[in-house]
């Protein structure tokens, strides 16, 4: 709070006892008045009119303190307001505290608002972009910073979102169209799918917002869909062939070969193959469906690579001894990984469990895990640090031309043995969605007549980045 400063008093005493100076000078002048008697009237009013001018001036100083407290710190004290303190004006300094205090009662409403609308807008699950007249993202809430690359204010549109119906529409609300709302999917390695609703402000926020952009992540609801599409498509194409043999020995045992005892236990044994092929086969298909609803969304956990790869390790052990494997280890102080336990155990099983197919009969299992560091080719590869877990086989190998479809659904490079080993067609499609779920990468070498290697790379746990899609 400001007082009255000792010049001020001093200007406002020299204005006041001016006049009085004045006029005693000027009866001294013409002989009216005795040099004495004039200096005591000087005095006397000079006293007078500090103490006036002292209470006075003190009333000012509050009303000062008062307006100065219209624009100061809405926590300061106000001084108090009493309409009989300044004579000279009565209710000025009442009149000016009140209106300090309905200005303060407005600014802590103000901070309330906006302190409430802040706390939606970080509350709020779905991405919101605030987006200037050229633009620019001025503002985003944490939803968009956790769904895209953080910090994104000051970034321009296209460099987050690429769509270009999007970006077009985007343009158009910006330039004065009606509100949209557009359906559009971001590219990544695991594709997400948005319904943006765009919005024109009347006027130009005082943070330079003109538009806004809420996104509803409808990734879930599109996976579904295809899924279901996929489920059928899928369905009805391998299940045909077990299902046409199951009938046809069906019938068979209805007619010609109902009394012959030997063909009724062959045709069972058939028939319990090919049953348990198809339990199989549904499945890995409801098992890649599960795993393709939740691929966009990231695993929080951390695992322990050495002791899961020891587990899936110990369950495999009776189908190894039957074809005398032997799985030799090389881990090299493996450090935890970002991820899901489960669903990496399923990822090692797949992969072991095909090894141990395929290998020759006394050969070996190589199970290696080792850190790829900043600077590595596979930590450039995954974006960041991680951990590389790979599976060598000893086996036939697998052509070159192979390689890039090994992990589409149903591909088998050798249909019939892939049948004859019990799979499915869906092992190396689960693998790879779920080290897509897990932000990693699948890496398949292979030389015809000496074995295949199958490498997976996983983010290191507790590294932020392992959330955000690899692009790379």
């Amino acid at each position: 709070m400001r007082a009255v400063s000792l010049i001020d008093a001093l200007i406002a005493f020299a204005f006041v006892a001016a006049p009085v100076a004045v006029v005693l000078a000027a009866l001294v002048i013409v002989g009216a008045l005795a040099w004495p008697a004039a200096l005591a009237a000087i005095l006397a009013v000079s006293l007078l009119m500090a103490v006036a001018l002292r209470w006075h001036l003190r009333r000012v100083a509050t009303v000062r303190q008062a307006i100065d407290a219209l624009g100061g710190d809405i926590e300061a004290p106000l001084p108090p307001a009493d309409a009989q303190r300044t004579p000279l004006c009565p209710g000025l300094d009442a009149a000016v505290a009140e209106m300090a205090r309905e200005r303060r009662r407005q600014r802590r409403d103000l901070q309330e608002t906006v302190a409430g609308g802040e706390a939606i807008l970080t509350a709020l699950p779905d991405p919101l972009l605030l987006l200037g007249a050229d633009g620019r993202i001025v503002r985003a809430n944490p939803a968009a910073a956790e769904a895209f690359e953080s910090p994104l204010s000051g970034r321009d549109l296209p460099a987050v979102l690429r769509n270009p119906d999007l970006l077009s529409a985007v343009d158009g609300v910006l330039q004065g169209d009606a509100g949209r709302i557009i359906e559009f999917t971001q590219p990544g390695p695991v594709p997400r799918h948005y319904s943006a609703r765009l919005a024109r402000l009347p006027a130009p926020a005082p943070d330079g917002t003109l538009a806004v952009l809420a996104l509803h992540d409808i990734t879930t609801g599109k996976r579904i869909e295809q899924m279901r599409a996929d489920f059928v498509a899928n369905a009805s194409h391998e299940l045909r062939t077990p299902l046409t043999s199951l009938l046809g020995f069906i019938e068979t045992l209805q007619g010609a070969a109902r009394e012959d005892t030997e063909a009724r236990h062959r045709f069972l044994g058939v028939m319990r193959e090919q049953a348990e092929r198809m339990s199989r086969l549904v499945k890995d298909l409801l098992s890649l469906s599960r795993i393709e609803l939740h691929e966009h969304t990231p695993p929080r956990g951390s695992v322990d690579v050495t002791a899961l790869l020891q587990s899936v390790v110990r369950t495999l052990e009776p189908q190894a001894r039957e074809k005398t494997l032997t799985f030799v280890f090389d881990l090299q102080d493996v450090p935890p990984v970002a991820g899901d336990a489960d669903d990496l155990a399923q990822v090692f099983q797949n992969l072991i469990d095909n090894a141990v197919k395929y290998s020759h009969a006394d050969s070996e299992v190589r199970l290696s895990a080792w850190r790829a560091d900043t600077g590595s080719v596979l930590a450039r590869r995954l974006g960041r640090p991680g951990v590389a877990v790979s599976v060598a086989d000893q086996g036939e190998g697998i052509p070159r031309e192979h390689l890039p479809r090994l992990t589409e659904r149903f591909y088998r490079v050798d249909t019939a043995r892939s049948r004859e080993l019990g799979g499915t067609g869906l092992g190396l499609a689960i693998v790879k969605h779920i080290l897509n779920r897990h932000r990693g990468l699948f890496d398949i070498d292979s030389t015809v007549g000496e074995g295949s290697v199958f490498t997976a790379i996983l983010p290191l746990a507790g590294d932020p980045s392992a959330e955000t899609p690899n692009n790379t």
